[in-house]
């Protein structure tokens, strides 16, 4: 099974044996690689009902919870790490889920859309919200609540005193592809992700 490009990033950071919460999990295609290439163990938490199903079906433990709601089913558990991928722009109260789960584990890794990528400030320049294939929806009926960029987001790291202990970002290619950026993410990278701790 070929992970999604920022879950392969996600899955090389995670090590060998560790003790997973995976929030967001979608149809657990993290956790089940994570339990077959490295002997990890977990849970998934995700509010979608056909992505729990799907994580039943591969036998993957999952909680259908909503992550606004708070995560008080797993105060008295202990992770090595705890990932949030793509979800966060999703929440309503962001600096409690970031507290939450930075509580929850020894490190957490978050991934989140970059909105300072180029073509989004191109296209406001012009007067429009984005929409392509990273951010498919008119501003009206958008899932996402927050669009951060790289920056806002390591800053409200700082202010909530959690520690940056590596980052990755990658842009995306037409084909579902990823490519690692290095030389002006703020501008070029589609997604960047954060290992932090408290």
């Amino acid at each position: 099974m070929r992970l999604r490009p920022d879950l392969g990033l996600i899955a090389d950071w995670i090590p060998q044996g560790a003790h997973v919460l995976d929030l967001g999990c979608g149809n657990g295609e993290l956790l089940r690689w994570l339990a077959r290439e490295k002997a990890c163990t977990g849970y998934g938490v995700e509010i979608n009902h056909q992505a729990v199903q799907a994580c039943v079906a591969h036998g993957v433990n999952v909680v259908q919870a909503n992550l606004d709601e708070g995560l008080s089913l797993f105060t008295k558990s202990h992770f090595d790490v705890v990932v949030l991928s793509q979800a966060l722009q999703a929440t309503h109260q962001t600096e409690r889920v970031l507290r939450e789960i930075s509580g929850l584990g020894r490190e957490a890794i978050v991934s989140i859309p970059n909105f300072g990528h180029y073509s989004h400030v191109w296209s406001l320049l012009r007067g429009y919200m984005p929409v392509n294939q990273r951010l498919p929806y008119q501003w009206y009926d958008t899932p996402n609540l927050h669009f951060a960029t790289t920056q806002d987001f390591e800053d409200l790291l700082a202010r909530l005193g959690l520690r940056v202990v590596d980052r990755g970002y990658l842009a995306e290619t037409a084909d579902g592809q990823a490519k690692s950026i290095s030389f002006a993410p703020q501008l070029r990278a589609t997604l960047a992700l954060y290992r932090f701790k408290q």
